[in-house]
């Protein structure tokens, strides 16, 4: 997901894509775990998503707190 994607969500939205892409991180791995993932490319992806929307979402609450 594009940063510029989620800098147009509101901070309600951002923790809900947080948590989605953090359970869908978890069910990567599980299938990692058990040797059902063959694109492991997509673990990285998703944890520089996570890392990017907990980034944006740290930046709209910092600037919420002004």
């Amino acid at each position: 997901m594009k940063a510029s994607e989620l800098r147009g969500k509101d901070v309600a939205a951002l923790e809900k894509e947080v948590t989605d892409l953090l359970k869908a991180h978890f069910g990567l791995r599980m299938q990692k775990a058990t040797q059902q993932l063959t694109n492991t490319s997509v673990l990285g992806n998703t944890r520089r998503d996570i890392a990017r929307a907990k980034t944006i979402l740290a930046e709209k609450k910092k600037g919420a707190a002004k």
